[in-house]
């Protein structure tokens, strides 16, 4: 199902990042309580055929293991409720392999070093029951060390302040208990600062506004405390907006394309607005609540 059409143009240039278009149509899915329309067993083969004898996971079958489709491998079996199928010691010891000297983690054998891969780290073992395995404390000051003087963060130490940085090194400290080392009314007024007079978020100053930084920067906000501060209505309409009326699906803006990320970040957006008809998401796992507690606290609806 994940990967039977490989012939087509969509299909070509999604190739290398399959897994994560898996975890964002399927992820939507279950906001919108359709999971069940999906063959589990399927899915779960599927997933499964993408893994490296190394305990990383690659985009696709047969392509090379990066921590960002390691994430995605396993928040899919979450969904389903199949992370026992997993060899949790082997994904573990491959996670924290690319644990570095300084605290940060690199995405795979090659050492590219970015707050993504902190954030990724720090999910995929918390999901897994498996933060023992690395230096939490390293973890956390490398990320605070990637914190600029606008309250904001970026990929690297010294690097420009982004929502999507922002919310994976927020995500990340709240995962860790870590919330109180940030100012959270320096971070508030830098997030809320990036909604646009037409409801929308962009993730820079001086950006357009993009759907799927109704995931990154509001969910943030919500992490902090400080959601509040923009305007939740204008921002559901911005969403609502960028809807394909006769096709379905959610694209960047209104009027253009549709794709799978932007549907699910839209659609998640939706979720944290507590939009009528959409399953809560927990805003610093990316997944459903009731995921989460499953998981996380062993709770079971």
């Amino acid at each position: 199902m994940l990967f039977q059409e490989k012939d087509s143009y969509e299909s070509v240039l999604m190739e290398h990042i399959r897994l994560n278009g898996a975890y964002w149509g399927l992820t939507t899915l279950d906001l919108l309580g359709k999971l069940d329309t999906v063959d589990v067993n399927e899915v779960v083969s599927e997933v499964l055929q993408c893994q490296h004898e190394s305990g990383g996971f690659g985009g696709n079958i047969g392509h090379d293991p990066h921590i960002l489709y390691t994430l995605s491998a396993v928040q899919v079996l979450a969904l389903f409720d199949k992370v026992d199928v997993l060899d949790t010691e082997k994904i573990a010891n491959y996670v924290a392999g690319l644990q570095n000297e300084d605290g940060s983690f690199s995405g795979d054998m090659w050492g590219e070093v970015d707050t993504r891969f902190s954030y990724i780290a720090i999910c995929c073992l918390a999901l897994l029951h498996r933060l023992d395995k690395i230096d939490v404390e390293k973890a956390v000051d490398y990320i605070l060390s990637c914190k600029n003087h606008d309250g904001g963060f970026g990929c690297t130490p010294g690097g420009e302040s982004h929502a999507g940085q922002i919310f994976c090194c927020v995500g990340a400290l709240a995962i860790t208990g870590s919330l109180h080392r940030i100012d959270k009314d320096l971070l508030g007024w830098w997030l809320c600062e990036r909604q646009v007079k037409a409801g929308g978020l962009n993730g820079r100053p001086e950006k357009l506004p993009d759907v799927c930084y109704s995931w990154w920067v509001l969910s943030s906000l919500i992490m902090i405390d400080r959601v509040h501060w923009i305007n939740k209505e204008k921002l559901a309409k911005f969403i609502l907006d960028c809807q394909d009326i006769e096709n379905g699906g959610i694209s960047d803006r209104p009027d253009d394309a549709c794709d799978a990320y932007h549907t699910y970040f839209g659609v998640a957006g939706l979720s944290l607005l507590e939009y009528p008809g959409v399953k809560p998401i927990d805003p610093a796992y990316a997944l459903p609540v009731d995921v989460v507690n499953r998981i996380i606290l062993g709770i079971k609806e």
